[in-house]
């Protein structure tokens, strides 16, 4: 397979893009992380953008994702707002993970908003959905539809039965 090849091929399964924790806030627009491919400060930075920043792009596909490499003396995240506000995020001398609970804390949605949107998006209201539980027992009841064979008898002409018997 041509996707696992590379270093640590594990990072482009759906498994590991979903299990991200950090879903940003809606006015989110830019997110930007500064740090140096070198110096022990910034070995944290280094790791989270390797192993969350894909991630994050995944769960946020609206969000524009940066990485500037070399550019700063001390690693830091930036976050830019769809009003033109930004913030400015310190990450020098932290691992991969106090980062990720930092930013989840900061500029994260939190897990009650997380699961109102996740029951919103599990809502019945689409009127293409019938079944139990739903506004339509059964697809005879739109209209246009054949009527149930419980009912009303399907047509000779569409019935495998009489279709395919042997003359």
């Amino acid at each position: 397979m041509p996707f696992m090849k590379g270093r640590e091929p594990i990072r482009r399964t759906l498994k590991y893009l979903n299990a991200g924790k950090l879903v940003l806030k809606d006015k989110v627009r830019i997110f930007s992380v500064n740090y140096n491919t070198y110096g022990s400060h910034h070995a944290g930075a280094r790791d989270f953008v390797f192993w969350n920043i894909p991630q994050i792009q995944f769960k946020n596909p609206e969000v524009q994702v940066l990485t500037l490499k070399n550019m700063t003396p001390s690693p830091f995240v930036r976050c830019y707002f769809d009003d033109g506000r930004d913030m400015l995020i310190d990450v020098d001398s932290r691992n991969r993970d106090d980062i990720i609970e930092h930013l989840i804390k900061v500029v994260g949605k939190t897990r009650e908003q997380l699961d109102a949107e996740e029951r919103l998006k599990e809502s019945k209201d689409n009127p293409a959905n019938f079944g139990y539980g739903c506004g339509r027992h059964c697809i005879c009841e739109i209209p246009g539809q054949v009527p149930c064979p419980g009912t009303v008898p399907l047509p000779d002409h569409m019935r495998g039965k009489i279709l395919f018997a042997p003359k």
